[in-house]
């Protein structure tokens, strides 16, 4: 496999690497505790920002136009109707995917489409799974429309993530499994489906973004 990293992380890649660099010189000169500790440490942060910010390729060969991808890589800790009120105004299935630190935390497309609604929300930072972080966390919203079907996407982010990005905006054209956005650190993904989607995962799967098929559409 390839491994490749993401451009969000060449900021803390470069600055883990001078720590690194500058414990390792201190732990030459000074062979203590303290320095060896602190060469661990930075070491530590080293490993975690390569895993973190890892970008592996992904393709996913079906050509079948009804299917919906997964959004992101994680674990699905949401399958329930509800009622989205934020832009579609009508019942949907909400499907939540809780992402980890360990997790790849690239946002792929769910589907082909047009982007016709982004809207970022500032807000707090309650656990990813709390019941009430899709409506008072930091988040930010896209919706993607294909002929008469739209998904609405929700990027949450948790505790500890505390940055989201969105490379997209309305009437851009995405493909399936094309990247779209970003989450730092921890974090979750709600997409909002028409009620009559076929669901073809299940709580407590761990679904690869772009990837894993989490539902279709029924025509």
């Amino acid at each position: 496999m390839i491994y490749r990293l993401h451009k969000e992380g060449v900021y803390y890649l470069v600055y883990s690497v001078l720590a690194f660099v500058a414990c390792g010189i201190l732990f030459y000169f000074f062979m203590s505790i303290a320095t060896g500790l602190l060469l661990g440490i930075s070491l530590f942060f080293l490993v975690l920002f390569i895993i973190f910010f890892r970008n592996p390729p992904r393709a996913h060969g079906t050509k079948e136009t009804d299917l919906i991808l997964a959004p992101a890589d994680g674990k699905v800790v949401v399958i329930e109707k509800t009622t989205e009120q934020e832009y579609l105004n009508a019942e949907a299935i909400q499907i939540s995917v809780f992402m980890s630190p360990l997790n790849v935390h690239s946002n792929k497309s769910p589907i082909m489409g047009e982007v016709e609604y982004v809207k970022y929300h500032p807000g707090e930072y309650l656990v990813a799974w709390h019941p009430k972080s899709s409506e008072l966390n930091e988040r930010n919203t896209v919706v993607i429309r294909r002929k008469h079907h739209r998904i609405l996407l929700r990027q949450i982010a948790g505790k500890v993530a505390r940055k989201i990005v969105c490379y997209t905006a309305p009437g851009a054209r995405l493909s399936r499994g094309e990247e779209f956005g970003f989450i730092k650190f921890g974090s979750r993904v709600d997409i909002f489906l028409p009620v009559d989607s076929e669901i073809l995962v299940e709580i407590g799967q761990t679904v690869k973004g772009g990837v894993t098929e989490i539902a279709r559409f029924v025509s």
